[in-house]
């Protein structure tokens, strides 16, 4: 009977020690993850809540974009607090737009001007994403075409054969123009420069616009300084400001539709003067027939494509 009270009565000590051990383990951890009166998350908690994983977290807390609340000294655990739940649901639907780290970082670090700085992002962004609908709207309409002649039994590069090419004599012109080597990205921003610049002399001289404007191309290949690229305006009248251009006999073809469709035209040119025996005697050039700048819609663009010839 003492033997059974004994053992009962360390039964009742030892489950009194696990108890008083295990409070005291939730104290300790309950101090660890709550600050003023804050309740903290886990990592592993935040995560799981914001569908972020817990190394994309840790790379967020290296880049500075998203700083745990909380770091415990002794093991190294992250704890987030709540509050943060609302940041994180931003960088995720910031990303989801396509946006950068560096930009969402740039806006939320910016808490002052965020409002701005997020409104005219967010509207360069839709932009950007407009843009790329429209193309992809386009290639969709193409790749559909290309189904359709395929099935219909043609070759898919069938659509050559209704690019036209005419051998035209091109009187002599003058030109207003600017000369430079440009990168590929810059000529966007290249072509409203240097127009701007023409444009102004031709006002400035009081010279008589007789044609379009134009692009003439100078280099057959790219280099590390970009495409030797000529931007002119055809006026009536040769003064110190213009230059004589003189193309002579040309292969012609009028491109009706996007910009991306000239490399095939000028394939189609290069095996036309292939097969007639001729070869290149100036700079192949562009004629903008209508303004891009004021065309909304691709399949409206008209350009002249002119490639000067001479017999081998």
């Amino acid at each position: 009977m003492f033997l059974f009270t004994f053992v009962l009565l360390l039964f009742f000590y030892h489950v009194i020690f696990i108890v008083v051990i295990d409070f005291a383990v939730r104290a300790k951890c309950k101090m660890n993850i709550e600050q003023g009166g804050l309740v903290m998350l886990s990592i592993g908690e935040f995560s799981n809540i914001c569908k972020v994983s817990t190394k994309t977290l840790r790379y967020y807390a290296k880049i500075g974009l998203l700083f745990p609340t909380e770091v415990n000294p002794e093991n190294g655990y992250r704890y987030y607090s709540i509050g943060q739940l609302q940041k994180m649901l931003l960088i995720n639907r910031l990303k989801s737009y396509g946006l950068s780290l560096d930009e969402i970082k740039t806006v939320i670090d910016d808490y002052d001007n965020q409002d701005e700085k997020l409104y005219l992002l967010l509207n360069q962004t839709s932009a950007k994403l407009e843009q790329q609908i429209i193309d992809s709207q386009t290639t969709l309409s193409k790749l559909n075409n290309d189904i359709a002649i395929i099935k219909d039994g043609k070759s898919i590069m069938s659509y050559l054969d209704n690019i036209e090419v005419q051998v035209v004599d091109v009187e002599r012109m003058y030109l207003v123009s600017v000369r430079k080597h440009v990168p590929q990205h810059e000529l966007p921003q290249e072509y409203s420069k240097c127009y701007a610049e023409i444009l102004k002399i031709i006002n400035q001289y009081k010279l008589t616009i007789v044609k379009q404007p134009m692009v003439l191309f100078h280099s057959a290949e790219f280099s590390s300084l970009g495409i030797d690229i000529e931007f002119a305006i055809p006026v009536k009248e040769a003064s110190s400001n213009t230059r004589e251009f003189n193309p002579g006999q040309c292969l012609k073809t009028i491109l009706y539709g996007s910009y991306s469709n000239i490399s095939s035209v000028y394939t189609k040119q290069r095996e036309y003067a292939e097969l007639n025996n001729f070869e290149s005697s100036d700079a192949v050039y562009e004629i903008y027939v209508t303004d891009p700048s004021d065309t909304i819609n691709e399949s409206e663009l008209v350009t002249e494509i002119y490639y000067p010839i001479r017999v081998k």
